[in-house]
């Protein structure tokens, strides 16, 4: 009965915004696998490693995003609650067992040990992520980008969420960081298990009808994200939130008031939900035909939109165009797959080889603390993540440009990025990390709906999965390879174990080769682009036709 009532509410409008708002929250504490140069200096001092040693840890963490294949194909086979329940299983279990060998609770695990777990870690994020975005884009099919761009932001978010809370109330202790990484996800996912439910799917008419409503609740669920972002930044920059205390423990206050504080958009939705019900219950039959009847102009041209949709309806065997449904063996056949695939490749995996080595970058260039660069990094990457949905979903309503044109922009400054930070210049690493950052996000945020477009929601979540297949692989590549053994070379030994190496020169060759991939994953993202125009233009065309048979009802 419980069941049947939850599963009545997600078929509800303010049901599905409750769902994207407990969504938002799992994003919230999703983005623990961009923590890793919060506590590996310890790992490496504590297990005696060397550089090329302790990228292979942060190696085995990503390659558990490879085992995210194993969520995309159960995303079409479980429900929600359960896809939730093994991430925050896998991640208690991951971070749980780092937490006992950095706080000395075990003796030091055998490095083959401290991989499997650093995979299970991981791991766990795939199953979460994999359930929220497949789930909300399923319920928000008319804005992939602004959901996208919003829960992709809120990831961007938790780095520095986690860093901050840690900083004001363990004094950046590693073993409290790692302890909050384990508990604090299995906390949010249990609320998530209740409230996030895929509800059925709505007609065109009612989806369009609710589209400039929900555009209103993007607007303040993403006005709020801002708030949090500037209020991490301002705290960051001053320093106010760190050193434990009054003032950190009110500045946790005001962060935690802040993230629950979307939670107003779906409670003011039931109210008015429920305010209507009332005013329709008292109505007059009179009343209920006129409705009907200002509602037929907009089902006219909403059967408008999608006739031409049926007209370019597949012969059996013919093999579907681009923005229409495919199967994996037919995604995975396509050139523009591959594309997409080699270009997300150039710019996540040059991205997490700055994030992953974050903590040695800042010691070679004589910097004692990288908190500071991590949250940057971070809080960048949520506007970067944000503002691209958002604006990409503009430009295609209005310009009808293509969403991968904004990858190849980001592609560019993200070079730019890399040269500055191999110049070595002062503040070029504060720059270098803001720079990254954002344009990371722009190609997360960026990447999800447009695999959802031009290859459809069917096997969604199994597509998205064989994309992030390019976290590890990128990790491997850049992180692993490139950056631990350019590292190595110039490195020295130290005594008891592992080496270290400080000035420009440690780095310098890593940053120009990483600049070098990004100019090639602009030209592949420039490709796509020229191919995908025809995708888009339908797309426009199908987003302008609904706002012009909304404009018709109103008037």
């Amino acid at each position: 009965m419980v069941a049947a009532a939850l599963d009545a509410m997600a078929g509800t409008r303010w049901g599905r915004w409750l769902g994207l708002v407990t969504a938002v929250w799992v994003q919230c504490i999703s983005g623990n696998n961009y923590t890793f140069s919060n506590y590996s200096d310890a790992l490496k001092k504590l297990m005696g490693l060397t550089q090329l040693q302790l990228n292979g840890l942060s190696v085995a963490k990503d390659v558990g995003k490879a085992f995210g294949l194993l969520a995309g194909l159960a995303s079409d086979r479980v429900p929600t609650w359960l896809l939730l329940a093994i991430g925050s299983l896998e991640g208690l279990l991951g971070y749980g067992a780092q937490w006992m060998v950095v706080s000395r609770t075990v003796a030091p695990l055998p490095y083959w040990q401290m991989c499997v777990f650093l995979c299970l870690g991981g791991n766990s994020t795939t199953w979460m992520n994999t359930a929220v975005l497949v789930t909300c884009i399923r319920n928000f099919r008319r804005s992939r980008g602004p959901v996208s761009g919003l829960l992709k932001g809120y990831v961007g978010l938790s780095t520095a969420i986690f860093t901050d809370i840690c900083s004001a109330l363990f004094a950046d202790d590693p073993a409290s960081f790692l302890l909050m990484l384990a508990v604090v996800p299995a906390a949010v996912c249990a609320l998530a298990m209740v409230f996030l439910r895929e509800g059925p799917a709505r007609g065109a008419a009612g989806a369009t009808a609710d589209e400039a409503e929900d555009g209103r609740c993007f607007a303040a669920i993403n006005s709020l994200a801002v708030a949090i972002a500037l209020y991490l930044l301002a705290a960051d920059l001053t320093g106010i939130g760190g050193g434990g205390g009054v003032v950190s423990a009110v500045f946790v206050a005001v962060l935690l008031v802040l993230l629950a504080s979307p939670g107003a958009v779906p409670a003011l939705l039931a109210w008015k939900s429920w305010m209507k019900a009332c005013k329709a219950a008292n109505a007059d039959l009179e009343e209920a035909e006129s409705l009907e009847a200002a509602a037929a102009p907009l089902l006219v041209a909403v059967k408008a939109v999608g006739r031409s949709e049926e007209d370019e309806a597949r012969a059996p065997g013919e093999r579907p165009r681009l923005g229409e449904e495919h199967t994996i063996a037919q995604a995975l056949t396509s050139l523009d797959f591959w594309l997409m695939f080699a270009s997300f490749l150039m710019g996540v995996g040059t991205g997490l080889a700055v994030m992953n080595n974050l903590g040695q970058m800042g010691v070679a260039m004589g910097y004692d603390d990288v908190s500071l660069f991590v949250s940057m990094t971070s809080i960048w990457g949520f506007f970067g993540r944000i503002a691209s949905g958002t604006i990409s979903e503009h430009f295609i309503k209005t310009r009808a440009i293509p969403r991968p044109l904004w990858n190849a922009a980001s592609q560019v400054l993200m070079a730019v990025g890399y040269i500055v930070m191999a110049l070595a210049m002062p503040g070029s690493l504060f720059i270098g990390s803001v720079v990254v950052g954002a344009c990371y996000g722009v190609r997360l945020a960026v990447t999800v709906p447009t695999a959802s477009e031009l290859f459809g929601l069917k096997y969604y979540g199994l597509i998205y999965n064989i994309l992030i297949l390019n976290l590890p692989l990128g990790s491997f590549l850049f992180s692993g390879l490139l950056a631990g053994l350019l590292y190595d070379a110039e490195a020295t030994p130290v005594p008891g174990g592992g080496n270290t190496c400080v000035g420009a020169h440690c780095y310098r060759l890593v940053f120009l080769i990483m600049a070098v991939a990004c100019v090639v994953g602009f030209g592949l993202d420039v490709l796509l682009c020229l191919r995908t125009k025809r995708v888009y233009s339908k797309i426009h065309e199908s987003k302008k036709a609904s706002s012009s048979a909304v404009a018709q009802r109103v008037s």
